[in-house]
């Protein structure tokens, strides 16, 4: 167990550094010209993603959950895949990557790294993580209660990015302005 709790506080630092670069990046966009869209749904999106990193550590601890190799061991490879996938996104999408949905007025679209092939990686990445995480020690009320709540999160995290995007004239300019968290 002591693994997976030192597991669970690494993503949560890699989620602190994540919130730096974003910080950093607002700034950036912002000093261009960046408009924020959907400030109403960003607060409930950080508390989800805080509830997973606390689901992932009491589910176990409170309801004994067991780690199971045969489902650990493969949930930990996805998780590590999907780290990859959001650092892929993060650094294709460069500064105007933000947890938030900041769009820059004329900004060239990004059709590189894995915007190649899906419209929102980066979210694809979040719910991979969100479902594999509690999973790699068996912590599934966590795993089914992130992931609904995380799609109907992201239902409107992506009509809102979509239709910022869209405000540039130009239709969907860039595929990810940011990731759910």
């Amino acid at each position: 167990m002591s693994w997976y709790l030192a597991l669970i506080a690494v993503i949560t630092v890699e989620r602190l550094a994540e919130l730096v670069v974003s910080k950093r990046n607002l700034a950036w966009t912002t000093a261009r010209g960046g408009t924020e869209y959907g400030l109403g749904h960003y607060p409930a999106m950080v508390a989800l993603h805080v509830a997973l990193l606390v689901g992932c550590v009491l589910e176990p601890i409170l309801l004994d959950r067991p780690f199971l190799p045969a489902l650990g061991w493969p949930m930990l490879a996805v998780v590590l895949a999907a780290q990859v996938l959001r650092w892929w996104c993060i650094t294709t999408l460069g500064p105007q990557w933000n947890t938030r949905v900041v769009v820059v007025p004329g900004a060239e679209r990004v059709t590189g790294g894995p915007y190649r092939w899906i419209p929102h990686p980066n979210y694809v990445a979040v719910i991979v993580e969100g479902a594999a995480l509690p999973l790699v020690h068996s912590a599934w009320l966590t795993a089914i209660v992130f992931t609904v709540l995380n799609a109907i999160l992201l239902r409107t995290r992506i009509e809102v990015e979509n239709a910022a995007l869209a405000s540039l004239g130009g239709g969907q300019e860039r595929s990810d302005r940011g990731r759910s968290r």
